[in-house]
């Protein structure tokens, strides 16, 4: 099994890279930020480690831990943001390292990880490839304006608080350029995929 880890700036495309590489590659996708809120749920291993850092004013009426309380608890305070990581990023990896094993067992082809955080979290252990999904800025702003109704402010704010395109691109082993044209954008990914030498045997299984 080949794992790839997909990362890259917000508004970059990288969900609808994910839909294709499910669709045409039977690809097991998946985000590192959808696994953390599933940890974070009542039943899951974060649950209770985060109440005890953060208390139980961060609960809903329901129960769950409310991501928006949360945030305003520890974006204020890096100390306290820091304590939070480090509960759930390595629970997020281990998770992640089970389902590799599940998927690996059950003879699956490719595994994608998304994740953000991607370089920072040194998901570099654990993938095979890294790939770069670019997007020029012009193109993120428009597309984080008319999908998400973000503000210019909101969007330079995050912006400014992304790794650069260059460190992106020396990082990751390989970019694949998503601005606009995405029939092009999937003929770069499958000549990456066509490296790997699964591309035959995932068109078998799709006749």
């Amino acid at each position: 099994m080949y794992i790839i880890g997909i990362t890259g700036g917000v508004g970059a495309g990288k969900s609808t890279i994910l839909d294709y590489l499910r669709e045409q590659y039977d690809a097991y996708t998946v985000q590192a930020d959808l696994t953390a809120h599933e940890l974070m749920e009542p039943e899951g291993s974060c649950y209770e480690p985060v109440l005890n850092l953060l208390g139980r004013e961060i609960l809903d009426e329901q129960g769950k831990i409310d991501r928006k309380r949360t945030a305003g608890l520890v974006f204020p305070c890096p100390d306290l943001l820091k304590q939070l990581n480090q509960i759930v990023h390595p629970a997020v990896k281990r998770e992640i390292r089970r389902r590799i094993a599940t998927q690996e067992a059950a003879g699956r082809d490719v595994f994608v990880i998304e994740a953000a955080l991607l370089l920072e979290d040194h998901y570099d252990e654990i993938c095979e490839d890294m790939w770069y999904i670019h997007v020029e800025e012009a193109v993120r702003r428009q597309r984080l304006k008319q999908q998400r109704g973000y503000s210019d402010e909101k969007i330079t704010d995050i912006l400014n608080n992304q790794l650069s395109d260059a460190v992106f691109r020396e990082k990751c082993s390989y970019t694949v350029e998503n601005n606009g044209d995405f029939q092009t954008a999937c003929q770069q990914i499958d000549e990456r995929i066509k490296e790997y030498g699964f591309m035959q045997h995932c068109q078998r299984q799709q006749r």
